[in-house]
């Protein structure tokens, strides 16, 4: 089996375990989740972080993100251009949320496009050692190549629930690797191939 193909089994196999969960069970682990990292994730005030609405059976990060704006962040959401192209465009309180493609919510086109510092990224599947598996569209791979191609480098903080963490993903040259990694559990920080769960002290 291919890494491209094992990666795909092992996607099918934990966006199950995660649909499997009930919407109350969802809606607790989202919460625990804010509790450990809404006044943990560390930031300067006016920094740029990238959220996303919950699409199918995705942790809610919308609690998070409130807090993280009270805190002082600039939020953003990411939206579908065409096949290949996200872009982040700011989250404004009041503003309205329209359909942005595929199932997704976004700032409309009137709002602008911002670069995150740090980048609240939803997958499929993650292992200890911060390697995730995606969706399978390469969104954010493509993203995230395209502001480190401009000098940006944001931190990524994955996001999930514990059912979706894997022994091992096979890693393949495009892959990004996540600096930390937000379950119901705690935040985890990567390093040295080896996770613990710690504050996510900025770089």
């Amino acid at each position: 089996m291919t890494p491209r193909e094992l990666k795909a089994a092992l996607r099918m196999e934990r966006l199950a375990l995660r649909d499997a969960m009930t919407p109350d069970a969802r809606m607790k682990a989202s919460l625990k989740m804010l509790d450990h990292a809404g006044d943990v994730i560390e930031f300067e005030p006016g920094q740029v972080i990238s959220g996303f609405w919950p699409i199918r059976s995705e942790v809610d990060i919308r609690p998070l993100m409130t807090r993280l704006r009270e805190r002082g962040a600039r939020l953003c959401l990411p939206v579908i251009l065409d096949k290949k192209t996200i872009v982040f465009r700011a989250l404004v309180p009041g503003a309205a949320i329209v359909e942005t493609g595929f199932g997704t919510a976004g700032p409309g086109e009137d709002a602008p496009v911002l670069d995150p510092d740090i980048m609240l990224v939803p997958l499929s599947a993650f292992d200890r050692t911060g390697h995730r598996i995606g969706y399978g569209a390469g969104y954010y791979d493509r993203a995230i190549e395209r502001l480190r191609r401009k000098g940006h480098m944001p931190r990524l903080i994955g996001i999930a629930f514990d059912c979706q963490e894997v022994a091992s993903v096979p890693a393949e040259p495009h892959d990004v690797a996540l600096d930390a990694l937000l379950t119901e559990s705690g935040l985890r920080i990567f390093g040295l191939g080896i996770s613990k769960y710690e504050t996510f002290v900025s770089g």
